[in-house]
Protein backbone atom coordinates (compact mmCIF):
# COMPACT_ATOMS: atom_id res chain seq x y z
CA UNK A 1 0.00 0.00 0.00
CA UNK A 2 2.84 2.41 0.83
CA UNK A 3 4.31 2.01 -2.67
CA UNK A 4 0.92 2.62 -4.31
CA UNK A 5 0.30 5.71 -2.20
CA UNK A 6 3.82 6.99 -2.91
CA UNK A 7 3.37 6.55 -6.67
CA UNK A 8 0.02 8.37 -6.56
CA UNK A 9 1.43 11.27 -4.52
CA UNK A 10 4.65 11.56 -6.56
CA UNK A 11 2.77 11.34 -9.85
CA UNK A 12 0.25 14.00 -8.84
CA UNK A 13 2.98 16.42 -7.74
CA UNK A 14 5.16 15.81 -10.81
CA UNK A 15 2.24 16.15 -13.25
CA UNK A 16 1.30 19.46 -11.65
CA UNK A 17 4.90 20.67 -11.92
CA UNK A 18 5.18 19.72 -15.59
CA UNK A 19 1.69 21.12 -16.23
CA UNK A 20 3.05 24.52 -15.23
CA UNK A 21 5.73 24.30 -17.93
CA UNK A 22 3.20 22.92 -20.42
CA UNK A 23 0.46 25.54 -19.98
CA UNK A 24 2.81 28.52 -20.09
CA UNK A 25 4.65 27.02 -23.08
CA UNK A 26 1.34 26.71 -24.92
CA UNK A 27 0.41 30.26 -23.90
CA UNK A 28 3.70 31.45 -25.41
CA UNK A 29 3.04 29.40 -28.57
CA UNK A 30 5.95 27.03 -28.02
CA UNK A 31 5.70 23.63 -29.68
CA UNK A 32 5.56 20.85 -27.07
CA UNK A 33 6.73 17.55 -28.54
CA UNK A 34 6.05 15.30 -25.56
CA UNK A 35 4.45 15.48 -22.14
CA UNK A 36 5.36 12.44 -20.07
CA UNK A 37 5.02 11.00 -16.60
CA UNK A 38 7.90 8.84 -15.43
CA UNK A 39 11.33 8.09 -16.86
CA UNK A 40 12.82 5.36 -19.03
CA UNK A 41 11.10 3.20 -21.67
CA UNK A 42 7.58 4.19 -22.77
CA UNK A 43 4.74 1.96 -21.58
CA UNK A 44 1.76 3.80 -23.05
CA UNK A 45 1.37 6.80 -25.29
CA UNK A 46 -1.06 8.65 -27.51
CA UNK A 47 -0.77 11.72 -29.69
CA UNK A 48 -3.18 14.62 -29.67
CA UNK A 49 -2.42 17.48 -32.01
CA UNK A 50 1.33 18.01 -32.09
CA UNK A 51 2.04 16.60 -28.62
CA UNK A 52 2.63 12.99 -27.58
CA UNK A 53 1.40 12.13 -24.08
CA UNK A 54 3.20 9.15 -22.56
CA UNK A 55 3.61 7.01 -19.47
CA UNK A 56 7.15 5.76 -18.75
CA UNK A 57 8.34 2.67 -16.90
CA UNK A 58 9.96 4.32 -13.86
CA UNK A 59 7.25 6.09 -11.81
CA UNK A 60 9.45 8.91 -10.48
CA UNK A 61 10.01 11.95 -12.67
CA UNK A 62 8.43 13.49 -15.72
CA UNK A 63 9.08 15.97 -18.50
CA UNK A 64 7.58 18.57 -20.78
CA UNK A 65 9.77 18.30 -23.87
CA UNK A 66 9.70 21.41 -26.03
CA UNK A 67 11.03 21.97 -29.52
CA UNK A 68 14.41 23.71 -29.37
CA UNK A 69 14.74 23.39 -25.59
CA UNK A 70 18.00 21.43 -25.53
CA UNK A 71 18.97 21.57 -29.18
CA UNK A 72 19.09 24.05 -32.00
CA UNK A 73 15.87 24.25 -34.00
CA UNK A 74 14.83 26.36 -36.95
CA UNK A 75 11.14 26.04 -36.11
CA UNK A 76 9.59 29.48 -35.55
CA UNK A 77 7.77 28.07 -32.50
CA UNK A 78 10.91 26.61 -30.93
CA UNK A 79 11.69 27.41 -27.31
CA UNK A 80 15.12 28.84 -28.18
CA UNK A 81 13.55 31.42 -30.54
CA UNK A 82 11.24 32.91 -27.95
CA UNK A 83 11.98 36.17 -26.10
CA UNK A 84 13.96 35.87 -22.89
CA UNK A 85 11.03 36.77 -20.65
CA UNK A 86 8.86 34.04 -22.20
CA UNK A 87 11.55 31.39 -21.79
CA UNK A 88 12.06 32.46 -18.18
CA UNK A 89 8.31 32.37 -17.52
CA UNK A 90 8.02 28.85 -18.97
CA UNK A 91 10.88 27.53 -16.83
CA UNK A 92 9.72 29.28 -13.65
CA UNK A 93 6.15 28.02 -14.09
CA UNK A 94 7.05 24.50 -12.89
CA UNK A 95 8.20 25.48 -9.38
CA UNK A 96 5.47 28.14 -9.22
CA UNK A 97 2.82 25.49 -9.87
CA UNK A 98 4.33 23.41 -7.05
CA UNK A 99 3.75 26.33 -4.70
CA UNK A 100 0.20 26.71 -6.02
CA UNK A 101 -0.44 23.01 -5.36
CA UNK A 102 1.06 23.26 -1.87
CA UNK A 103 -1.23 26.23 -1.16
CA UNK A 104 -4.39 24.54 -2.46
CA UNK A 105 -3.66 21.38 -0.45
CA UNK A 106 -2.89 23.52 2.62
CA UNK A 107 -6.28 25.23 2.33
CA UNK A 108 -7.97 21.82 2.09
CA UNK A 109 -6.05 20.57 5.14
CA UNK A 110 -6.74 23.67 7.25
CA UNK A 111 -10.37 23.69 6.18
CA UNK A 112 -10.79 20.04 7.16
CA UNK A 113 -8.96 19.86 10.49
CA UNK A 114 -8.28 23.47 11.47
CA UNK A 115 -4.99 24.81 12.76
CA UNK A 116 -3.17 24.49 16.08
CA UNK A 117 -2.83 27.85 17.81
CA UNK A 118 0.55 28.66 19.41
CA UNK A 119 -1.00 28.83 22.88
CA UNK A 120 0.78 27.51 25.97
CA UNK A 121 -0.61 24.86 28.28
CA UNK A 122 2.33 25.50 30.59
CA UNK A 123 6.12 25.64 30.81
CA UNK A 124 8.73 23.15 32.00
CA UNK A 125 9.80 23.50 35.61
CA UNK A 126 13.23 25.10 35.97
CA UNK A 127 13.33 26.24 32.35
CA UNK A 128 14.39 29.67 31.15
CA UNK A 129 10.80 30.17 29.97
CA UNK A 130 9.56 29.72 33.54
CA UNK A 131 12.19 32.12 34.87
CA UNK A 132 11.09 34.77 32.35
CA UNK A 133 7.48 34.49 33.49
CA UNK A 134 5.87 32.67 30.58
CA UNK A 135 2.81 30.74 31.71
CA UNK A 136 -0.22 28.74 30.62
CA UNK A 137 -2.62 30.76 28.49
CA UNK A 138 0.08 32.88 26.83
CA UNK A 139 0.03 32.93 23.03
CA UNK A 140 3.40 32.97 21.26
CA UNK A 141 3.44 35.60 18.50
CA UNK A 142 7.04 35.58 17.26
CA UNK A 143 10.52 34.11 17.79
CA UNK A 144 13.37 36.48 16.93
CA UNK A 145 10.94 38.36 14.73
CA UNK A 146 9.80 35.21 12.91
CA UNK A 147 5.99 35.36 12.98
CA UNK A 148 4.45 32.24 14.51
CA UNK A 149 1.02 31.04 13.39
CA UNK A 150 1.08 27.37 14.42
CA UNK A 151 2.40 25.77 17.59
CA UNK A 152 4.52 23.31 15.55
CA UNK A 153 6.53 26.27 14.23
CA UNK A 154 7.95 26.83 17.72
CA UNK A 155 9.65 23.44 17.94
CA UNK A 156 10.76 23.63 14.29
CA UNK A 157 12.30 27.10 14.76
CA UNK A 158 14.05 25.86 17.90
CA UNK A 159 15.40 22.85 15.97
CA UNK A 160 16.90 25.08 13.29
CA UNK A 161 18.49 27.38 15.91
CA UNK A 162 19.76 24.94 18.57
CA UNK A 163 20.89 26.53 21.84
CA UNK A 164 20.34 30.09 20.61
CA UNK A 165 18.89 32.63 23.03
CA UNK A 166 15.69 33.92 21.43
CA UNK A 167 13.53 36.99 21.71
CA UNK A 168 10.09 35.55 22.43
CA UNK A 169 7.12 37.83 21.80
CA UNK A 170 3.87 36.68 23.37
CA UNK A 171 0.38 37.92 24.11
CA UNK A 172 -1.34 37.87 27.50
CA UNK A 173 -4.72 39.42 28.20
CA UNK A 174 -4.62 41.34 24.94
CA UNK A 175 -1.19 42.89 25.60
CA UNK A 176 2.14 42.05 23.95
CA UNK A 177 5.29 41.29 25.92
CA UNK A 178 8.82 40.27 24.93
CA UNK A 179 11.37 38.25 26.87
CA UNK A 180 14.61 36.43 26.10
CA UNK A 181 14.52 32.65 26.49
CA UNK A 182 17.55 30.35 26.33
CA UNK A 183 16.91 26.74 25.21
CA UNK A 184 18.30 24.02 27.45
CA UNK A 185 19.60 20.67 26.27
CA UNK A 186 17.28 17.82 27.17
CA UNK A 187 18.96 14.42 27.40
CA UNK A 188 15.72 12.48 26.98
CA UNK A 189 14.67 14.40 23.85
CA UNK A 190 18.24 14.57 22.56
CA UNK A 191 17.97 18.23 21.58
CA UNK A 192 17.59 21.78 22.87
CA UNK A 193 14.12 22.70 24.21
CA UNK A 194 12.64 26.11 24.93
CA UNK A 195 10.70 24.64 27.83
CA UNK A 196 7.30 25.50 26.35
CA UNK A 197 4.37 23.11 26.50
CA UNK A 198 1.70 23.47 23.84
CA UNK A 199 -2.03 23.62 24.33
CA UNK A 200 -2.52 22.09 20.85
CA UNK A 201 -6.05 23.46 20.60
CA UNK A 202 -7.22 23.32 16.99
CA UNK A 203 -9.43 26.03 15.55
CA UNK A 204 -11.55 25.98 12.40
CA UNK A 205 -11.89 29.46 10.97
CA UNK A 206 -14.15 31.02 8.38
CA UNK A 207 -13.27 31.06 4.66
CA UNK A 208 -10.97 34.14 4.77
CA UNK A 209 -9.16 32.73 7.82
CA UNK A 210 -8.78 29.32 6.18
CA UNK A 211 -7.36 30.92 3.03
CA UNK A 212 -4.92 32.97 5.12
CA UNK A 213 -3.78 30.01 7.22
CA UNK A 214 -3.42 27.92 4.08
CA UNK A 215 -0.83 30.47 2.97
CA UNK A 216 0.86 30.36 6.39
CA UNK A 217 1.07 26.56 6.15
CA UNK A 218 2.69 26.76 2.71
CA UNK A 219 5.09 29.46 3.94
CA UNK A 220 6.04 27.30 6.92
CA UNK A 221 6.87 24.33 4.67
CA UNK A 222 8.98 26.52 2.35
CA UNK A 223 10.78 27.99 5.37
CA UNK A 224 11.53 24.51 6.73
CA UNK A 225 12.95 23.45 3.36
CA UNK A 226 15.21 26.52 3.10
CA UNK A 227 16.45 26.09 6.67
CA UNK A 228 17.19 22.39 6.05
CA UNK A 229 19.23 23.32 2.98
CA UNK A 230 21.09 25.94 5.01
CA UNK A 231 21.99 23.33 7.66
CA UNK A 232 23.13 20.99 4.87
CA UNK A 233 25.42 23.66 3.40
CA UNK A 234 26.85 24.65 6.80
CA UNK A 235 27.51 21.04 7.76
CA UNK A 236 24.92 20.84 10.55
CA UNK A 237 23.24 18.15 8.47
CA UNK A 238 24.92 15.65 6.14
CA UNK A 239 23.91 13.74 3.02
CA UNK A 240 23.09 10.84 5.36
CA UNK A 241 20.29 12.97 6.82
CA UNK A 242 18.66 13.38 3.41
CA UNK A 243 15.84 11.15 2.20
CA UNK A 244 15.23 10.03 -1.37
CA UNK A 245 12.36 8.06 -2.93
CA UNK A 246 13.02 4.99 -0.76
CA UNK A 247 13.01 7.04 2.46
CA UNK A 248 9.88 8.90 1.41
CA UNK A 249 8.08 5.65 0.57
CA UNK A 250 8.99 4.35 4.05
CA UNK A 251 7.70 7.56 5.66
CA UNK A 252 4.45 7.29 3.73
CA UNK A 253 4.11 3.64 4.74
CA UNK A 254 4.81 4.36 8.42
CA UNK A 255 2.34 7.25 8.40
CA UNK A 256 -0.31 5.09 6.76
CA UNK A 257 0.19 2.28 9.30
CA UNK A 258 -0.08 4.70 12.22
CA UNK A 259 -3.23 6.45 10.95
CA UNK A 260 -5.18 3.64 9.23
CA UNK A 261 -6.74 2.51 12.51
CA UNK A 262 -8.25 6.00 12.92
CA UNK A 263 -10.09 5.79 9.60
CA UNK A 264 -9.87 6.89 5.98
CA UNK A 265 -10.28 10.57 6.84
CA UNK A 266 -7.11 10.68 8.94
CA UNK A 267 -5.21 8.68 6.33
CA UNK A 268 -6.26 11.22 3.69
CA UNK A 269 -5.29 14.19 5.87
CA UNK A 270 -1.86 12.72 6.61
CA UNK A 271 -1.26 11.97 2.93
CA UNK A 272 -2.25 15.55 2.04
CA UNK A 273 0.17 16.81 4.69
CA UNK A 274 2.99 14.77 3.13
CA UNK A 275 2.01 16.01 -0.34
CA UNK A 276 2.22 19.64 0.87
CA UNK A 277 5.73 19.03 2.19
CA UNK A 278 6.88 17.29 -0.99
CA UNK A 279 5.34 19.85 -3.34
CA UNK A 280 6.84 22.80 -1.45
CA UNK A 281 10.16 20.95 -1.27
CA UNK A 282 10.15 20.22 -5.00
CA UNK A 283 9.37 23.87 -5.76
CA UNK A 284 12.27 25.12 -3.64
CA UNK A 285 14.74 22.47 -4.83
CA UNK A 286 13.96 23.19 -8.49
CA UNK A 287 14.74 26.86 -7.98
CA UNK A 288 18.28 26.15 -6.78
CA UNK A 289 20.82 27.57 -9.27
CA UNK A 290 22.13 24.12 -10.20
CA UNK A 291 22.57 23.05 -13.84
CA UNK A 292 19.80 20.74 -15.10
CA UNK A 293 17.32 22.18 -12.60
CA UNK A 294 14.88 24.98 -13.39
CA UNK A 295 16.92 27.30 -11.17
CA UNK A 296 20.03 26.52 -13.23
CA UNK A 297 18.23 27.48 -16.43
CA UNK A 298 16.99 30.68 -14.81
CA UNK A 299 20.59 31.46 -13.84
CA UNK A 300 21.64 31.13 -17.48
CA UNK A 301 18.79 33.44 -18.47
CA UNK A 302 20.06 35.99 -15.94
CA UNK A 303 23.56 35.74 -17.44
CA UNK A 304 22.01 36.16 -20.89
CA UNK A 305 20.18 39.29 -19.75
CA UNK A 306 23.43 40.76 -18.40
CA UNK A 307 25.50 39.80 -21.48
CA UNK A 308 22.80 40.82 -23.94
CA UNK A 309 23.07 37.58 -25.93
CA UNK A 310 22.45 33.87 -25.50
CA UNK A 311 25.16 31.52 -24.36
CA UNK A 312 26.37 28.96 -26.87
CA UNK A 313 23.63 26.31 -26.80
CA UNK A 314 26.09 23.42 -27.12
CA UNK A 315 28.13 24.61 -24.13
CA UNK A 316 25.02 25.24 -22.05
CA UNK A 317 23.70 21.80 -22.97
CA UNK A 318 26.93 20.15 -21.81
CA UNK A 319 26.83 22.04 -18.52
CA UNK A 320 23.25 20.90 -17.90
CA UNK A 321 24.25 17.33 -18.79
CA UNK A 322 27.08 17.38 -16.24
CA UNK A 323 24.69 18.82 -13.66
CA UNK A 324 22.16 16.08 -14.41
CA UNK A 325 24.80 13.37 -14.04
CA UNK A 326 25.94 14.78 -10.69
CA UNK A 327 22.34 14.90 -9.50
CA UNK A 328 21.94 11.25 -10.51
CA UNK A 329 25.06 10.34 -8.51
CA UNK A 330 23.66 12.21 -5.49
CA UNK A 331 20.33 10.39 -5.90
CA UNK A 332 22.10 7.03 -5.95
CA UNK A 333 24.04 7.92 -2.78
CA UNK A 334 20.87 9.07 -1.00
CA UNK A 335 18.98 5.98 -2.15
CA UNK A 336 21.81 3.74 -0.90
CA UNK A 337 21.67 5.47 2.50
CA UNK A 338 17.89 5.05 2.58
CA UNK A 339 18.21 1.32 1.91
CA UNK A 340 20.86 1.00 4.62
CA UNK A 341 18.54 2.69 7.13
CA UNK A 342 15.89 0.05 6.43
CA UNK A 343 18.16 -2.57 7.98
CA UNK A 344 19.40 -0.54 10.94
Amino acid sequence: MSIILAIIIFSFIIIFHELGHFLVAKKCDVKVNEFCLGLGPTLLHFTKGETTYSLKLLPFGGACMMEGEDEDSQDDRAFNHKPLWQRAAIVAAGPFFNFILAYVLSVILIGAIGYDVPKLAGVMEGSSAEEEGLAAGDTILALDGYRVHFYQEISVYSFFHPGKTMDVTYERDGKEYSVQVTPQYNEEAGRYLLGLQGDYTRIKGNIPTTLAYGFYEMKYQIYATFESLKMLVTGQLSVNDMSGPVGIVKTIGDTYDESVSSGAFYVAMNMINIAILLSANLGVMNLLPIPALDGGRLLFFLIEAIRGRQMNEEIEGRIHLVGFMLLMVLMVVVMFNDIQKLFV
